[in-house]
């Protein structure tokens, strides 16, 4: 082929591969809905990801880390735009991120997405790096005229109260125990602030440990935290357990919003056995102290952020997973070794070495290891000149036996003659000596 031909495929090829790299774009985005909110209110991120061809594998990040943050993940949704006056599609994904802490300065993080997808005219996927920008917003402090402490962002309220008993028989020494459960709209559990209860004299107060949930669905999220309190009473008389009022902040309306548990009026009558106050009172604090302690453990082991139960499970699923490794690592060595200490004794081995010998040493070495390499072939007749004559070629074969015996050929020489030699082994088994008349004496 001319020297310009060549010149012109490979011009026209690479330019062909330039077309292909060049023309496929990418875009990706972020927008958001707020610029600015209070702690706890949630803003609604949408993350776009876009290519002028398609995406061959589905691109979701899952649930991502915001410092500061609360994130929740919804599904993507398929979308198509123009952009330069060019067609692109790809897929936005949609979080509702959650402050819980006041920053002018809060980030929401560039994050790096992996993508696949095949360049212009072509269908088989090819992996892409992009990258999207951080996005500035200001997070308020809670406003000075709430307690930080029973702040509440959330689309609505519902509270609801239920009693273990019936209020209007109890004597001394009966426990009335009081639930109350909060569903939140548009917030997490971990929002929603715990409940105070207030003191009331002539009455022990004895908390139960709280239960939270979060439900989420494809494009929503709601919370509920649920509390209770156990009432001893221990005089006679009227007790007035006080109203509880539950207030929280609607983000789209913005507005605040009250609502109000009744205050409960109970008539405790005598008992004349006060021994069983005084059990039930050990009781109630034996439950309560023991409760204390399971939670101080708790505490102390999510130093790992997990609680007991998840941290034993997941340091289990690590040791079970890095014992399997250890084993396959041992096995990888093991076949490595013994693969490497067949091969020290293998044809191929000698033979390399009997190159190299012809390379870099004097001619009595690389005799050597010329018949220390046949020695594997089995020849019928293991020497240099029975190997020469019958698997050279026929020109090859009839050089000088003085030149036979300098090794005077190529390595490309050498390779043909063993691909020969190993090929009459495959096929006969045995070596047979070819006839000879046709060489020159």
């Amino acid at each position: 082929m001319n020297s310009w031909k060549l010149k012109y495929i490979l011009s026209f090829g690479g330019f062909l591969i330039c077309f292909q790299l060049c023309s496929q774009q990418f875009h990706t985005e972020v927008k958001i809905n707020k610029n600015s909110v209070y702690v706890g209110e949630p803003i609604e991120v949408t993350i776009g990801v876009f290519t002028t061809t398609w995406f061959t594998r589905g691109v979701d990040l899952g649930n991502i880390s915001v410092p500061g943050a609360f994130s929740v993940y919804f599904r993507p949704v398929s979308q198509s735009k123009t952009i330069n006056g060019k067609q692109f599609s790809g897929v936005e994904l949609t979080y509702n991120v959650f402050p819980y802490e006041d920053s002018p300065d809060f980030v929401f993080p560039s994050l790096d997405i992996e993508v696949e997808s095949p360049p212009d005219g072509d269908f088989r996927g090819k992996t892409h790096f992009l990258k999207t920008q951080e996005r500035k917003i200001q997070v308020k402090p809670v406003p000075t005229e709430f307690d930080r402490n029973e702040w509440l962002v959330a689309n609505s309220l519902g509270v609801r109260e239920t009693w273990s008993q019936n209020k209007k028989q109890v004597k001394v020494g009966d426990v009335l125990e009081r639930r109350i459960t909060l569903n939140a709209g548009g917030t997490v559990s971990e929002l929603i602030p715990p409940l105070i209860w207030d003191s009331i004299p002539n009455v022990s107060l004895y908390p139960s440990r709280s239960q939270v949930n979060n439900d989420k669905t494809k494009s929503a999220i709601s919370a509920s935290r649920s509390e209770s309190i156990r009432y001893l009473f221990e005089k006679e008389g009227k007790v007035l357990i006080p109203a509880k009022v539950f207030t929280w902040y609607n983000p789209y309306q913005q507005k605040l919003f009250k609502r109000t548990l009744d205050a409960v009026e109970i008539d405790v009558i005598p008992n004349p056995d006060l021994g069983v106050l005084l059990s039930v009172k050990d009781s109630l604090q034996t439950e309560v102290a023991s409760m204390d302690t399971e939670t101080s453990g708790e505490e102390k082991l999510l130093i790992f952020g997990l609680p007991l139960g998840q941290f034993i499970l997941v340091l289990s699923i690590v040791l079970v997973l890095a014992y399997f490794l250890f084993r396959a690592a041992i096995r990888l060595w093991i076949t490595v070794k013994d693969r490497r200490k067949k091969y020290k004794v293998s044809e191929e081995f000698f033979f390399k070495q009997f190159q190299h010998e012809l390379k870099n040493g004097s001619g009595f070495q690389a005799q050597r290891a010329f018949y220390r390499w046949i020695d594997e072939l089995h020849l019928a007749e293991p020497s240099l000149s029975f190997f020469v004559l019958n698997y050279g070629h026929r020109s090859q074969s009839q050089t000088k036996i003085t030149e036979l015996m300098s090794l005077n050929w190529t390595t490309n020489d050498w390779k043909e003659a063993r691909k020969r030699a190993k090929k009459n082994i495959i096929q006969n088994g045995v070596f047979e000596k070819k006839k000879m008349a046709w060489i020159n004496p």
